[in-house]
């Protein structure tokens, strides 16, 4: 009975391995085509000079719920957004239950008189949550193009110069997505981390995603989407705490792409606190496994080439690394203990321990450089925090990552935002 046992012990170890080594690969391809466009010299799309009269009109959808001084920030940085005022609609989706309301509603009225088009939009309820709100409030505009931001993202001026026009060069573009940074990464170590792994997101991920013509996700935040692709995808779901990645994933199999472009940065904001961090976390593993749920078949059916489907479904399927680490680690411990030393996994842990260094160094070492971060021994102190982290997230959301793949429906949790200042635009350059 203990020999059974204990090969079903080494089974689960083997199984685990080869799940992360799998999801490790996927990594590895992006960050090897990451290398292969900087060795081309491959640049991001230039938004062609267009004059104010051929601007065509667009929609800022800002979704806030008990935010009060954020949404006031947020207000007047994007009234100074560089585009004509009366082809500017600001749309505040506010469904909080706080003082908000009333602070947005005097600062709204401030800006008006300078010209900015906003409507302070209220909602009886809150169904749908981010989903629910954007959705209603494409009812009652018709702008064609629909930009989005989260109520601690401050975009500077010439955001929109600089995406929208993409946009005229292609009527296949569905969104154009930015980098985002982040104003407060450098606040404890645990925004470190996150800033250095965020860092590797966009610029090593999405970038070389969006120049390899794979799919690649609408962040949420700091894009624009064109509305005749949102319509064409079936509109927002609320189905999926994930409702960007959803619609980016409809969108993409209805035959639209996405544009990235690095500069300029939207600066935002990570939690600070290690209870916010993985509430985020696990919103979004939640929300990555129900789009995986519905999705992968059909991405696996499409017409796509065999490349394009494979790095469409790593991306979406990748979140199933928590509770397969956690479970894998369990079972790594029960197996040393079986056996009496971890000799009979040494082979696993060199493979294992080889990839997470290639895949963290790959993914956030170019960035941390180009972006000038900080110094090289920093950089390294950040760096090996990350994998424990990454084993801290887990076992803190692997149980209920499981649970949603089993059908539990979760509750949209807000990640709070802290009342900074707007950070000034950052001066670093990506080449």
């Amino acid at each position: 009975m203990l020999g059974l046992f204990q090969f079903l012990v080494d089974a689960v170890v083997i199984l685990s391995a080869l799940i992360v080594a799998a999801i490790g690969i996927g990594y590895l391809i992006v960050i090897g085509r990451f290398f292969y466009d900087q060795l081309r010299g491959v640049r991001d799309s230039e938004a062609p000079a267009t004059p104010d009269g051929d601007l065509p009109r667009v929609l800022l959808q800002i979704p806030v719920f008990n935010e009060p001084l954020v949404t006031e920030q947020s207000l007047r940085c994007v009234a100074l957004l560089d585009w004509p005022k009366e082809k500017l609609r600001i749309q505040l989706l506010d469904d909080s239950t706080d003082e908000t309301s009333a602070r947005a509603d005097a600062v709204a009225a401030e800006l008006r008189v300078g010209g900015a088009v906003i409507d302070h939009v209220r909602r009886a309820d809150r169904s749908g949550f981010k989903a629910g709100a954007c959705a209603h409030g494409l009812t009652i505009t018709d702008e064609p193009f629909v930009a989005m931001l989260d109520a601690d993202f401050r975009p500077p001026p010439n955001w929109l110069r600089r995406t929208v026009p993409l946009f005229l060069t292609d009527d296949r573009v569905g969104f154009v997505q930015s980098r985002c940074e982040f104003q407060n990464f450098e606040k404890n170590w645990l925004t470190r981390a996150q800033g250095l792994v965020q860092d590797g997101h966009y610029l090593v991920e999405q970038r070389s995603r969006a120049h390899a013509g794979w799919l690649f996700q609408f962040n949420g935040t700091g894009g624009i989407w064109r509305r005749a692709t949102i319509d064409d995808a079936g509109g927002w779901s609320d189905y999926s705490l994930c409702e960007d990645l959803d619609l980016t994933v409809r969108a993409a199999l209805n035959g639209w792409h996405g544009l990235f472009v690095s500069e300029p940065p939207i600066p935002g904001q990570v939690p600070e606190g290690i209870r916010d961090f993985r509430r985020q976390q696990r919103r979004w593993s939640n929300g990555f496994v129900q789009v995986a749920q519905r999705t992968v078949l059909p991405i696996w059916r499409s017409p796509w080439s065999l490349t394009r489907r494979v790095m469409a479904i790593s991306l979406i399927a990748h979140q199933v690394f928590f509770p397969t680490a956690a479970i894998g680690f369990i079972a790594f411990v029960l197996g040393g203990l079986l056996h009496g030393s971890l000799a009979p996994y040494a082979d696993v842990l060199e493979i294992i321990g080889a990839m997470t260094a290639l895949v963290a160094l790959g993914i956030t070492l170019p960035p941390y450089l180009a972006l000038k971060r900080g110094t090289i021994v920093d950089y390294m102190k950040t760096v090996a925090s990350i994998p424990p982290l990454m084993i801290y997230l887990a076992f803190a959301n692997g149980a209920k990552i499981l649970q949603t793949l089993r059908g539990r429906k979760s509750t949209f949790k807000r990640t709070p935002k802290l009342d900074h200042e707007a950070a000034a635009p950052i001066d670093a350059k990506v080449e």
